[in-house]
């Protein structure tokens, strides 16, 4: 937590800060209400009980409300220790990678925000595009895949200060922004490592590698 915590003061201070992006259980018993002793004029109402005990008026049968199933709709945050992440670098758009996050755990997990980069020892965090911030949180089911798209370098040329970085850290955010999500990850990059600039941007997380590679 101290590394996103530090990487966002950073952000703050070169003006490059974060955007925010984004079980109850019912139980319920029966309580079951018995009258006094039965006067001796005979009982005109039919028995709704077989096996009510002589002279005792029977009890009404009620169904206890539903409880709900253990663990049912419960959910996690999608991070390092509950996922597998993977980066690709694309050749269209032009100067593009892909980040993919499986999550491999057996409960749906959800990836909140933007993915927070950090090559190597870089001071500074990449912002994300406002414009690809999705309407709902994506939340992936075991075996799902969820994904990000990063602008490495401006393909005109303007960025500046091009690096190439040899090492990426992935931070993931958790319910509230720039909140610690948990265990980050450290994917492998291409041997050559992966060229960037000032115009390094991420995307929010997406539900399909189209819509990661759209902008």
């Amino acid at each position: 937590m101290a590394s996103l915590v530090a990487l966002s003061l950073t952000a703050c201070q070169d003006g490059k800060g974060f955007k925010d992006g984004g079980e109850a259980s019912a139980s319920g018993s029966a309580g079951v209400a018995t009258a006094g002793p039965a006067t001796a004029a005979p009982s005109t109402a039919p028995s709704t009980d077989a096996s009510s005990a002589p002279g005792t008026a029977p009890a009404p049968k009620t169904s206890p409300a539903p409880s709900a199933a253990s663990g049912a709709g419960e959910r996690v945050l999608c991070n390092g220790s509950t996922t597998r992440v993977t980066v690709q670098p694309v050749s269209r758009p032009l100067n593009h990678m892909l980040i993919t996050v499986k999550n491999t755990g057996s409960k749906t997990c959800d990836l909140t925000y933007h993915p927070v980069l950090r090559f190597d020892e870089m001071q500074w965090v990449p912002a994300a595009r406002p414009e690809t911030k999705p309407q709902a949180v994506v939340s992936l089911a075991p075996g799902e895949s969820g994904y990000a798209g990063v602008l490495l370098s401006a393909a005109d040329g303007s960025g500046e200060g091009a690096t190439t970085g040899h090492r990426l850290m992935i931070a993931f955010q958790g319910r509230t922004p720039l909140s610690d999500g948990g265990a980050s990850a450290t994917p492998d990059l291409p041997a050559a490592g992966v060229v960037y600039d000032s115009s390094l941007t991420v995307t929010y997380w997406q539900r399909s590698s189209a819509d990661a590679l759209a902008s």
